[in-house]
């Protein structure tokens, strides 16, 4: 795509490119961003609209990927292939790399269907569990290498640290020694060069025997290790030095499996920042309301409709969306109107959408818009006077329409910010009409802006010309920034200048003289607008109407969503509590039947008989005060109705109804009650609900059968050996009661005790089969074991 470093500056698409490195997560996603390339073809601008919009869909979930704050190793893997040896922070930050790798995969194969681009990225990602598993326990969380990176360094540094333990003793002994003590500066000992030491007077030197490793500034004092514990210290060094070595080899060991997959893991993080990039830029297309166009051939269809200036937006700035279009024959927009009316925004925002489409990025405008994919871009906007090649604005605007000129062909956009002015009026426009029209014929699309009559009237005269104009309130005096196709605008020149705060006197000589020049053209024009005026301000009171009705409708659903979450939520808590207390309850009734099982005399089965009676009262009782109150139904006064006293609580039957009061019956009570005291009817709604049936006869009413809990042995944290041990115990035990089933907690954790449990219950002679728990029984960090 051809486009200057001079349009690219004065359209602002490094602040697009900015704008998306601000909204991504990584350090190559940002990296990307800031790059962003123009693409080649209409291929890879669809194949680009299909990953974010893939993107923005995830994000409405709302989910991200697991690839937040991860920097780029790409440089560090690439040392390790070549054989160097990474330092610790450098591997910790490859181990989060290769974690998110296995989080980003598991995520979006979840949703295959749905995000079939974004799996397709990802699938680069390599899988390489079991080294990052490896570096993960190599390191502590403070970063340095842990006992667990290798049973050689563990065994090193607890000789290393047995001997720091040997001599803290020996010097603690030393120092409670007062023949030993009178010769130290202070009761304490310090480490110098890596060595033992205590503070020994220098006049006291030859009474404490030793190597002198340092002395004070003043030579007062001198740090002395003693001779007792030289040996030690020699034995210290050397333990030090064989961790030290250790450490190095587990660090080359772990570089030396980096370097192995360096090919896998740089692809991966490649994947991983076109990923990040994306979903950046799904975040700024979420916030610039942004939509994908229709993409159009070179010289096709341009058609946005609501286009929004995507800078302004992000600026905070109140944006009104305009509709630009050019098609069939029209070719060249002519944008008029007043100054700091929007008509330089409008021609900064068709060129950066159209930059943006180019470059894969969905554009500020609602759907349906049409876009071409243009080859080229290009503009003259802003001054350009040049002190430094002696131009002045006029004289570098002419050198920049002649740049333009040369390089125009079929497919470019052209962008031109009051065209010819600066000079004489009548050469200037007729400047602008030749640019304009060798433009046209060598298949550019055109958009410029002008204050010059003459192209005004070129609608008129030339179908290939649209006009179109910013719109001005002449009653608030101020431009209105809204587009208005099919009319050339005035371009109240007085009108601004007094809103700025040109003298009253002088504005209105102005308009006198303004009036006697004027032609019959710009007084058309000046009735035009304000005509058109009155009909937006209509258009808009209807819109804001319809946005009032849509956001009280928004409002209600979500009341609504709100209410019905309320009630799911409680009706849970019930269902928890409920599960909580009838497990409370088998294991109370195991209990008692054990003690029955266990009586040894009439009085002591009877005495375990009617406790058991009490437990299953008590959870009658409980089981009901969880139940949520039934709901009341709206009070209806009626005649033979059914409410509610609210004093008494009770359900009564109404007889008559006179204005505030009302007489009601509750058994053989009558009484005369405000309408105040009474309720809806709770018995009304369950009757009403409950299909009728016949009461059940007394040989059909049964007592139900009592489920009781498995019995269960939790065994987390237990080594293999242990917990095999407790099992096989349990398994006897729950077999000889007759059990059908039971429960074994292992947990999760590494997976190594789950694993040694289930191959031992596949030779168990008590097990006839298992499988691991349901969700509500505690998932795969419970096995149920089915007993022959």
């Amino acid at each position: 795509m051809e486009i200057a470093d001079r349009t690219l500056i004065a359209l602002g698409f490094d602040q697009i490119r900015n704008a998306i490195a601000g909204r991504c997560r990584t350090e190559m996603g940002k990296a990307r961003a800031l790059a962003r390339p123009f693409l080649p073809g209409a291929d890879e601008v669809l194949a680009s609209y299909q990953l974010i919009g893939e993107a923005r869909a995830l994000k409405h979930e709302p989910l991200s990927l697991p690839l937040g704050g991860l920097t780029d190793v790409r440089t560090n893997v690439d040392r390790a292939h070549r054989g160097a040896l990474l330092e610790p922070k450098d591997l910790i930050a490859i181990t989060h790399v290769l974690f998110a790798f296995e989080k980003t995969l598991e995520t979006l194969r979840a949703r295959r269907e749905r995000l079939p681009t974004m799996l397709s990225l990802a699938q680069a990602m390599p899988e390489l569990e079991k080294v990052a598993t490896r570096l993960d326990r190599s390191f502590d969380p403070s970063g340095e290498i842990s006992d667990r990176a290798s049973p050689a360094l563990r065994d090193a540094r607890d000789h290393a640290r047995g001997l720091h333990r040997t001599i803290k003793g020996r010097l603690d002994r030393m120092l409670h020694d007062e023949k030993f003590a009178s010769n130290l500066r202070e009761g304490y000992y310090s480490v110098r060069n890596d060595r033992y030491v205590v503070p020994v007077m220098s006049s006291s030197r030859s009474e404490v025997p030793g190597i002198v490793h340092n002395a004070s500034q003043s030579g007062q004092t001198l740090f002395v290790e003693p001779q007792d514990l030289i040996g030690l210290g020699n034995d210290l060094a050397i333990a030090q030095s064989l961790v030290l070595e250790e450490e190095r080899r587990v660090l080359i060991e772990l570089s030396g499996d980096i370097g192995r997959n360096a090919t896998a893991i740089i692809r991966g993080v490649d994947a991983a920042a076109v990923l990040d990039e994306a979903e950046g830029i799904a975040r700024l297309a979420d916030e610039l309301q942004c939509t994908f166009p229709e993409l159009q051939p070179s010289g096709g269809t341009l058609d946005l409709k609501g286009l929004r200036h995507p800078l302004l937006v992000l600026q905070g700035t109140q944006v009104v969306p305009n509709e630009v279009t050019l098609h069939d024959e029209s070719k060249a927009l002519v944008v008029s109107g007043p100054n700091a009316g929007g008509k330089t925004v409008t021609l900064t925002g068709v060129g950066l959408s159209a930059l943006m489409a180019r470059a894969g990025l969905p554009i500020p405008v609602d759907e349906g818009s049409k876009m071409p994919l243009f080859d080229a871009v290009h503009s003259s906007i802003g001054d350009a006077q040049s002190l430094k090649e002696g131009l002045s604005t006029f004289s570098a605007h002419v050198a920049a329409l002649r740049d333009i000129v040369a390089s125009a062909k079929r497919g470019s956009l052209v962008l031109v910010d009051e065209i010819a002015a600066d000079t004489d009026p009548r050469e200037g426009a007729a400047i602008a009409i030749a640019v304009l029209e060798d433009l046209i014929q060598r298949g550019a699309l055109v958009l410029v802006t002008t204050h010059l009559e003459e192209l005004k009237a070129l609608a008129h005269l030339d179908q290939r010309f649209v006009n179109a104009r910013v719109g001005f309130d002449s009653r608030k005096m101020a431009p209105t920034f809204r587009l208005q196709l099919g009319q050339a605008g005035a371009s109240s020149a007085i009108e601004i200048a007094r809103r700025v705060g040109l003298p009253d006197a002088l504005c209105a000589r102005a308009s006198e003289l303004a009036q006697n020049a004027g032609g019959a053209l710009s007084k058309a024009l000046a009735a035009a607008q304000d005509e058109q005026r009155r009909l937006w301000e209509a258009r808009d009171a209807a819109e804001k109407q319809a946005r009032e009705a849509e956001a009280l409708r928004e409002k209600l659903e979500a009341e609504v969503a709100a209410l019905t979450k309320k009630r799911r939520d409680e009706e849970a808590q019930f269902r928890t509590a409920l599960k909580a207390e009838l497990e409370y309850a088998r294991t109370q009734v195991r209990e008692l039947l054990e003690k029955l099982e266990a009586a040894q005399s009439l009085k002591d089965t009877k005495a375990a008989a009617k406790e058991l009676a009490a437990r299953i009262d008590e959870q009658t009782v409980a089981t009901k005060a969880l139940r949520p109150a039934p709901a009341e139904l709206p009070l209806e006064l009626k005649v033979g109705g059914k409410a509610r006293h609210k004093g008494l609580d009770a359900e009564v039957e109404v007889l008559e109804v006179d204005g505030d009061h009302v007489t009601v019956q509750a058994g053989a009570l009558k009484m005369r009650v405000k309408v105040s005291e009474l309720a809806g009817s709770r018995t009304a709604r369950a009757a009403a609900a409950a299909p009728s049936k016949p009461a059940p006869k007394v040989e059909e009413v049964k007592a139900a059968v009592l489920t009781l809990a498995a019995p269960k042995l939790d065994v987390r944290g237990e080594r293999a050996e242990e917990a095999l041990r407790q099992l096989e115990r349990f398994l006897d035990r729950a077999a000889r009661d007759g059990e059908a089933a039971a429960l074994v907690v292992h947990g999760h954790g590494t997976g190594a005790l789950k694993t040694s449990v289930r191959e031992y219950l596949e030779a168990s002679p008590y097990a006839s089969s298992f499988r691991p728990g349901d969700s509500h029984e505690g998932g795969d960090g419970v096995t149920v074991v089915s007993l022959r």
